[in-house]
């Protein structure tokens, strides 16, 4: 999250971009490697990640980015009401769009 990759892409595109604090960053780390990557899927960890998405939208996100593949496995659109990107299901699109050779 602290890396720049899609910071400075949304920056430069005129959008503000904002993180979790870092101890939500950490359980959300923990989770993923801990959890996610191991095929387990908790409730608990589910809550973590809304509450963090929560403190998002009080400091004003419209959207957020599940930025990691497996965090889709945890959060889907009915477990928030903010908008969710998941950018495996985006780069999924994309590989197939340009695959077939249509625009997306």
């Amino acid at each position: 999250m602290e890396a720049p990759f899609y910071r400075t892409i949304l920056e430069r595109a005129g959008l503000t971009v904002l993180i979790p604090a870092l101890p939500q960053r950490e359980a959300i780390h923990q989770i993923i490697y801990e959890e996610l990557c191991q095929g387990i899927i908790r409730d608990e960890s589910r809550q973590v990640y809304q509450s963090s998405i929560s403190q998002l939208q009080q400091q004003g996100a419209q959207a957020i980015i599940l930025g990691c593949t497996e965090i889709g496995l945890l959060i889907k659109p009915d477990d928030t009401d903010v908008t969710l990107l998941d950018t495996t299901q985006i780069q999924a699109r994309q590989i197939a769009s340009h695959l077939l050779g249509q625009s997306c």
